[in-house]
Formats: C-alpha cells, structure tokens, sequence
C-alpha cells in the first residue's frame, strides 16, 4: 500500500472507534453526511447533539488539490485526517478538540495534529493533570522529549493575541512532523489516536451528573465565544480547509451550538 492508503484507512478505522464510543456514552446514533470535493476526494461529517453531547462533531477527509494552501507555489497535494469537537451540555464537562492529518505532495509528507482541553468556565485540576498525565505518557513510550515540545507547541499555537491569553489547559500540538521513515510518523500519530479516549472519557465521566444552573450556562456561553473567536480568526485548520475547497458545513462543525459576547 502507498503511505497515503495506509495514513487513510488507520484514520477511517480511529475515527470509526470514536464514533462508537461517544454513541455508547450518549447511546444516541451519530448522523452521517458525506461530501465530495470538487478536485478529488471528500469526506463524512458525523453530527451528534444528545443530552450529553450538545453538540459533537468527528468528522473524516481525504482530499486532493492542485495547489497547498498557503503556499507560494502550485503544487499537487493529498489531504487525509479526523477532526474532532464535543461541546457539552453540562458546564462542568470541559470542550475538547483533536486533529490528526497526513498530507503528502510531490517532494514531501508529513504528519500533524494533537489534542487539547478547554474548560467553559470551570476549570479542574483533576481533569487537566489526567488529560495531561495521559498525553504524556503515550508520547514517552516514543520519546521522552515529544510531551515538553508538543505541550509547548500547543500553548503557543492555542493563544488569543487579543485576549492575551491560551484557549484552555493547553495539550499537544505538532505540525510538519516528518522523521526519517514513514512508519515512525504512522507510530507516533497512532500513540495520539489511542490515547485519546483514556484521557478524555474519565473526565467525562465524572462530571456527567453535575449540577449546574443557568447562571453557568450563561458562564459556559461566554467562555464559548472565545473559542469562536480562535477558530475563525487564528486556527490555520480552518484556514487550510476553506483555502482547499473543503466543505463549510464539516469546517465549520468546530463551532459550538451556542456562544454569547
């Protein structure tokens, strides 16, 4: 198999693991959407919005173009990842994001993605050292100097410039990932795919019956906003998708249901 056929269907089969998951956690199905893009390829968009999931979104690509975006040069290019968002009803359920991609041009590949966690409001020590204890744990079976250099990443790269601050609780972040064999991009991709279920779903699971009131949602709304106002203003993933000709409605899936300035 080529290495854009074996980076494909390992995100087809991470994606489809998540999808039942999440379904047994809300134990509503997922609805499906796929999309063709206009150059080669597409994707599915998979939507669920519950009692738990306010709304959540994983969705899967593979696209080729004649051009990268937000390069200089034309220059043919293969796209293929699984993105990720869960907004929660319940207040004290933080959001969390994850993107892994492969993209392959003519001279060059590489990986990219992470994960990261963001409280609406409330903030809990707990939930973040076991999101982070999880991270890290995964990357140090590879190499013990992966977390440091992600989790620095993902705090540069998930700052608000205008609110002078980071997004959330921060995670892992790495793009241009390319070592000096396909498999060990595949491997290190494949420990950020496994290990984030075990750092997501305990959090999750603790906070599913919290009691909260309006006065939090109002909270949880505002603190929305600023995610908004990071993915549509600074997230080069929202960027790459638009420049590319993907579809709007899975770009835009990364939006929460509701939000409030």
């Amino acid at each position: 198999m080529q290495k854009k056929d074996v980076a494909k269907a390992y995100f087809q089969n991470l994606r489809e693991t998540i999808i039942r998951s999440f379904e047994d956690f809300e134990n509503i199905p997922f609805t499906r959407t796929p999309w063709n893009h206009h150059s080669g390829g597409g994707g599915e968009i998979g939507l669920i919005r519950g009692d738990v999931f306010e709304k959540c979104a994983v969705n899967f690509s593979a696209v080729e173009g004649k051009k990268l975006p937000m390069q200089n040069k034309e220059e043919p290019f293969y796209a293929t990842g699984v993105s990720l968002i869960t907004h929660m009803k319940n207040p004290y359920m933080p959001t969390v994001h994850m993107n892994v991609r492969y993209i392959e041009t003519e001279h060059s590949w590489w990986f990219g993605g992470g994960y990261d966690l963001t409280p609406m409001g409330f903030p809990d020590e707990t939930d973040t050292l076991h999101f982070h204890t999880s991270a890290r744990a995964a990357l140090d079976v590879i190499d013990e100097t992966l977390y440091p250099s992600f989790k620095e990443e993902a705090a540069e790269y998930f700052y608000i410039p205008h609110r002078k601050k980071e997004r959330g609780e921060g995670g892992i972040f790495f793009d241009k990932y390319s070592p000096s064999t396909f498999d060990e991009g595949l491997q290190l991709v494949q420990a950020v795919g496994s290990s984030f279920l075990p750092a997501v779903l305990p959090i999750y699971e603790r906070k599913k019956d919290h009691v909260y009131s309006e006065e939090e949602k109002k909270i949880q709304n505002a603190f929305r906003a600023h995610y908004v106002e990071f993915n549509l203003i600074y997230d080069r993933g929202t960027k790459f998708g638009f420049q590319s000709g993907g579809n709007h409605e899975a770009i835009l899936c990364s939006m929460p249901p509701t939000a409030s300035w």
